[in-house]
């Protein structure tokens, strides 16, 4: 229904007294003339008014239980309840009534194959966080026990990773000194790693889950790539038998370490060792690419290449002649570190510092893992009970010596390669752990350090991910910024630059995306009623005399002054073509408000700002399918009785062909 319809004011406005108001007429008809049958025309509706009370709890529940987890719960009597309540935290409680032998069967082929693979990653992954060897077992043995009773992940492969140990020893030594202070850096480690089960869990159980989702695909991409390398370079220590090393991460600080070493502080057979065994697991991955049949290739070659280059080091005593070695490794099974944690002092502060960001990246890691293997197999993880499992196998961890774990990204592939059924292969797992704890740690004593680095570095090649940085540039280049911001931060400062600036630049691209929404001027597709974009359809069409622009966003306080201006300007730009064209001028701004999800005072203001404007310039103002809540809100601030509600339109064709007939008259 247009303004022409009604009588108008000296002004050219329709009267207030002529437009009744939505509850006193059928916003969806236009009312008969005498002796007219007139068509039916859809009007825009306004919603029935919100309790206050329900809106607010259907905002809570879209929050923090948008996959509503207790849609099990209803309607089920109390002690079915209470039986599925348990099975919610322990969900080995409902499929281990389901175990079987065939299930058995895939889950001890994966185990095996896993702890194969994850007993030298751990011995070295422990020294990369300046820790004994020993502290790299316990943790593979104790957290993957208790994710298996209380994860959901059926794929997941529990222990220390890479990234995590580099940035938990980085951040440990910037506090403690570990060669001078070992009983207190030790500590704190286990205070660190008792903090950071507490924030996992204290999210997960606060339905939190989604603040780990601010940081960005291409910002983790750059800040693994980053880590990667470091953690190649620092491996060089170990590769080249170098004795004095720098403690620093950066790649400045540490290749000059390197280099300043190269005459009298590298060891030959040293470097024969590691690039010799490197050389042999990179051809054992690349046989495993090739043919997925050999997944079990790659998986065994570590525990191969530290069985083979342990006796060679015995039988030529190479340790005599400047080769490192692993030495004595502590037989037994974890002892309780409950005593050893800071709940006072000092360090607790620290710890709870370094807790929190360990456990934030290695929440990120292992939900991303979870979530990719369980798409793979078409079932669904809870995200936040995931985050629950996490936190509680490191509080538990941290009191048994063990420090910060998480899912391991390697091991989950290789997992779910052998055919794991159920979380089961994580027991197994730590069944072949606690033997190696309790009979063959001794074993371990002539492993060159040499090995270890070449096992490490043949772990982290695969974060270096190349491809996904080209497709980031190709389609997103501020995405490519945050994932080149947090992958110099890495290399060339420290990891937790890098991770801070990684953080900075995903809530900056969120802000700038928020406060410059995007903007378009509409034309008319031919032969249609269809309005788009004319960037993207060159052909569409502009009517003569009305400016159609959508607004690509919510309409807040953070970008309200934003949206009004640029509209603004669209329209100063518009006239001055005019001008020079010698064309209608505008008389009609209409604004395409279906992306417009929500809008705020502030967004009203802007509106009713922008409205005055146009007025004084002879303009009207007209709206095209507002939402739910932006119409509601429209009424409410009485800014839909200002524009007049026959204004409101429920298709932009429909704004254009109350605007075009009177326009047409004028040409």
């Amino acid at each position: 229904m247009s303004g022409r319809d009604h009588p108008v004011d000296a002004d050219g406005e329709i009267s207030p007294a002529d437009i009744s108001s939505p509850q006193q007429r059928s916003p969806s008809v236009v009312p008969e003339e005498a002796g007219a049958n007139p068509p039916y025309v859809h009007k825009v509706e306004v919603p029935p008014k919100q309790n206050l009370f329900n809106e607010f709890m259907y905002t809570f529940k879209e929050t923090f239980f948008h996959n509503d987890p207790l849609r099990h719960f209803k309607d089920q009597p109390k002690s079915k309840k209470l039986m599925l309540g348990i099975q919610s935290v322990f969900p080995v409680i409902e499929w281990g009534r389901k175990y079987n032998l065939k299930m058995l069967r895939g889950d001890l082929i994966a185990g095996l194959t896993i702890a194969s693979l994850c007993i030298p990653q751990d011995i070295g992954y422990a020294k990369l966080a300046s820790l004994d060897p020993k502290y790299g077992l316990y943790s593979s043995f104790v957290p993957p026990l208790v994710y298996a009773c209380m994860g959901s992940s059926k794929d997941i492969a529990i222990g220390p990773v890479a990234v995590v140990s580099l940035l938990l020893g980085t951040l440990l030594r910037a506090e403690i000194d570990p060669s001078t202070n070992p009983n207190e850096y030790l500590r704190l480690a286990f205070t660190s790693t008792f903090f950071a089960g507490v924030t996992q869990a204290a999210l997960g159980f606060f339905r939190l889950g989604f603040l780990i989702d601010f940081l960005s695909h291409a910002a983790i991409v750059g800040f693994m790539g980053g880590a990667a390398i470091t953690i190649t370079l620092q491996q060089l220590k170990g590769f080249l038998g170098i004795n004095k090393f720098t403690k620093k991460t950066d790649i400045i600080a540490v290749l000059r370490s390197v280099f300043s070493s190269a005459h009298h502080g590298w060891n030959w057979q040293t470097i024969l060792i590691s690039a010799s065994f490197l050389i042999f697991l990179l051809v054992s991955k690349f046989i495993g690419k090739k043919n997925k049949k050999l997944f079990w290739i790659p998986a065994i070659a570590p525990l191969i290449s530290v069985i083979i280059s342990t006796f060679l080091v015995y039988i030529t005593r190479a340790d005599k002649k400047g080769v490192q070695i692993v030495k004595h490794l502590d037989k037994g099974l974890n002892p309780s570190s409950l005593r050893l944690i800071y709940f006072s002092g000092e360090y607790l502060l620290k710890g709870c510092r370094i807790g929190v960001v360990s456990g934030m990246v290695a929440l990120t890691e292992a939900v991303a893992i979870g979530r990719t293997f369980a798409a793979m197999k078409d079932y669904q993880i809870d995200g936040n009970k995931e985050m629950v499992a996490l936190g509680a196998m490191n509080v538990i961890g941290s009191m048994t010596s063990c420090y910060v774990s998480t899912g391991s990204f390697s091991r989950s592939a290789v997992n779910f390669m052998a055919g794991c059924q159920t979380a089961v292969s994580n027991i197994i797992m730590s069944i072949v752990v606690l033997l190696t704890l309790l009979f063959l740690t001794p074993l371990f004593k002539y492993t060159p350090n040499a090995i270890l680095a070449a096992i490490i570095i043949n772990a982290v090649i695969p974060l270096i991910d190349v491809n996904a940085a080209v497709l980031i540039f190709k389609i997103d280049k501020l995405d490519f910024v945050a994932c080149m911001g947090a992958f110099f931060g890495v290399i060339f400062v420290s990891v937790e630059i890098g991770l801070l600036i990684a953080v900075a630049i995903s809530f900056a691209k969120i802000l700038l995306q928020v406060t410059r929404p995007r903007t378009a001027i509409l034309g008319k597709i031919p032969g249609t009623s269809v309005y788009r974009n004319i960037n993207q359809y060159p052909e569409a069409t502009r009517v003569p005399g009305v400016l159609t622009i959508r607004v690509d966003s919510a309409i807040y306080f953070s970008n309200s002054n934003y949206v009004r201006e640029r509209i603004q300007r669209w329209l100063t730009d518009e006239e001055e073509m005019m001008t020079t064209t010698s064309l209608v001028r505008i008389q009609c701004l209409i604004i395409e408000m279906s992306p417009v999800t929500d809008i705020d005072t502030s967004g009203i203001h802007a509106l009713e700002d922008l409205y005055k404007s146009l007025r004084k310039r002879d303009i009207q103002l007209v709206l095209a399918n507002p939402g739910p809540a932006v119409i509601h809100k429209l009424h409410v601030s009485h800014f839909a009785d200002m524009l007049g509600y026959d204004k409101i339109y429920l298709t932009v064709a429909q704004a254009v062909d109350s605007c075009s007939p009177k326009l047409s008259d004028e040409v």
